[in-house]
């Protein structure tokens, strides 16, 4: 396949039916992306030999314009000595120097198309590759995410999981366990403290209590007055 069809193929290739069709997307887009960065090496030296295939020409027509100049004063000169013969031959030449540069010339003027569609074809190679490589990266991190996740789902479905749950519910009872013996233990010998919320509760009912005790007092002590004025 020549560098233009490849590079035309690439630059209108669809990355999503490619990746559609893939059995393995990841393993796809590493191949686009290896076949984008070859072909643009290929199309850069194509450019540079193009460049230097340019050089060499310009060169070559200036020394025929040189070379022209040179017929065309031989030629004066040979007129001036009544050498007209002399002086036509020399003008043979001279048209044969302006047709050989008239014809680099044309040639040039090709490479120059061929340089500006060169430079299109790379720009347009260049934004492609950045396109693959974002849809790379994108990739791979819905690949590693995926992943992730079939192995935290294979985890948690797992029995390993259900027996360290269960392992640490075992523990659990036995930390209440020991809570449970260690408060009936204060109780049994008196050392329990009281808890701040417990004493606050303590003054509430003793408050009730004095309140409740008054009111026996005053009771009381009406009942007592009742009888003395009987």
């Amino acid at each position: 396949m020549g560098i233009f069809s490849r590079t035309r193929d690439i630059i209108a290739a669809n990355f999503t039916d490619l990746l559609d069709k893939a059995d393995d997307p990841e393993k796809m887009i590493r191949m686009i992306i290896f076949e984008m960065e070859e072909t643009l090496v290929e199309v850069r030296a194509s450019a540079a030999r193009t460049i230097a295939d340019q050089k060499e020409m310009h060169r070559h027509t200036v020394k025929l314009d040189r070379l022209q100049a040179d017929w065309g004063e031989k030629a004066q000169l040979a007129l001036s000595k009544d050498r007209e013969d002399l002086a036509r031959a020399a003008l043979v030449e001279k048209k044969k120097a302006a047709d050989m540069a008239d014809q680099l010339k044309a040639e040039i003027a090709v490479l120059d198309d061929a340089l500006r569609a060169y430079e299109l074809d790379i720009e347009k190679l260049q934004t492609r590759l950045r396109e693959a490589r974002s849809r790379q990266t994108a990739i791979a991190a819905r690949l590693e995410s995926a992943e992730n996740r079939v192995k935290l789902r294979t985890l948690l479905a797992s029995e390993r999981v259900d027996e360290a749950m269960a392992r640490f519910d075992q523990l659990e009872r036995r930390v209440d366990y020991a809570e449970g013996r260690a408060d009936a233990l204060s109780l049994a010998d008196g050392t329990a403290k009281p808890s701040l919320a417990d004493e606050i509760a303590a003054l509430a009912g003793q408050d009730k209590i004095d309140e409740e005790l008054e009111a026996m007092k005053r009771a009381l002590s009406g009942g007592a007055d009742d009888s003395k004025e009987a």
